[in-house]
């Protein structure tokens, strides 16, 4: 179980939140960090990306501690589904870069 509080600013438009639970406790993005280059700002929080990555690892490392005694076909299908979570974000933020929309609330 966890807590979670997603925010929005006047506009309605994502504004960070956070998520607990026992051992966990993520601050979210707080607005957009803006385009590449020195007016871009400083992250104030997580990104999703980051919490997949971190899961992911975790679960690789499962698969391969102590001679792989915890290798098991569910973690291995779950690492494919993360990977496929990052390269499908990663995608989206190319797309977003291409449009001249990354970095921003623009859709």
């Amino acid at each position: 179980e966890f807590t979670a509080t997603n925010n929005v600013d006047e506009d309605g438009l994502p504004a960070g939140g956070n998520v607990t639970s026992i051992g966990l406790s993520i601050e979210w993005q707080k607005g957009p960090l803006g385009e590449e280059g020195p007016d871009r700002k400083v992250p104030n929080g997580a990104f999703v990306e980051t919490l997949i990555a971190a899961a992911l690892q975790r679960i690789e490392w499962y698969q391969e501690v102590n001679d792989g005694k915890f290798r098991c076909d569910e973690n291995a299908e779950a690492i494919n589904h993360l990977s496929d979570a990052l390269y499908i974000l990663d995608e989206r933020t190319k797309d977003r870069q291409a449009r001249g929309v990354e970095g921003t609330h623009q859709t």
